[in-house]
């Protein structure tokens, strides 16, 4: 999951960063309302994590920005403003969660694993399908209880498809979300795509030939990817 972190404190923002990374999230950080501005119209983040008092700007007018463009997308308000009010007003503008300063980062990372799995559909830490299970706080994944090591990208990729099931993936989605790059990645992506159905075994993704891969609810027919 790719969050954008808005925190222009050096220590929290860098702590901030390095705990959702352990976590597995590919993290965005930026420190200034500016900059904020500048990666939503490059990419498009999966949550939002938003302080309201940065330099150049108040987070609040960044949130009415972030309703208008990105209308679904979780967005946790970090602040220390901390009164009845402020937090009504945080909520009403549109954050789906609020979390004052000085907070527990074991709290913050909780409640951004709570709003990525209600975001997806999921109500619990564990997505399974068919004998196969990704345990997104470990990262831990089986196949029939047996355990299956994969490296970042494999995981990565793999969790990217289980996260959006019945969704066909384009190349360009996967490579850019796996990758973070621009440029040709086909190769690479036909290699991890290779290897990490070779360690789950066949019948979970399934390509549609020209337009990219999907991981279905339902059983994959004999013959088909």
């Amino acid at each position: 999951m790719k969050i954008l972190l808005i925190e222009d404190d050096l220590d929290l923002g860098n702590g901030i960063r390095i705990a959702l990374a352990d976590q597995g999230f590919d993290v965005i950080w930026v420190r200034r309302k500016e900059d904020a501005q500048r990666q939503l119209d490059v990419c498009v983040p999966e949550l939002v994590l938003l302080d309201l008092g940065l330099p150049d700007g108040d987070g609040m007018s960044l949130m009415g920005c972030l309703r208008q463009q990105l209308k679904s997308i979780p967005v946790i308000i970090l602040t220390a403003r901390g009164t009845l009010h402020d937090r009504l007003s945080g909520l009403d503008a549109g954050a789906d969660d609020y979390l004052v300063k000085p907070f527990v980062l074991a709290e913050l990372l909780a409640r951004v694993r709570a709003l990525a799995r209600r975001s997806y559909g999921f109500q619990n830490e564990a997505i399974e399908l068919r004998g196969l299970s990704l345990f997104v706080p470990t990262r831990r994944v089986t196949v029939n209880a047996r355990h299956v090591e994969l490296t970042a990208s494999e995981y990565a990729l793999l969790e990217t498809l289980m996260l959006r099931t019945d969704r066909v993936l384009t190349r360009s989605f996967l490579e850019e979300r796996i990758f973070g790059a621009k440029e040709n990645m086909s190769n690479a992506l036909d290699v991890h795509m290779g290897n990490l159905r070779r360690k789950i075994g066949e019948g979970y993704v399934r390509t549609v030939r020209g337009v990219g891969y999907v991981i279905d609810t339902v059983a994959i027919q004999k013959g088909a990817g």
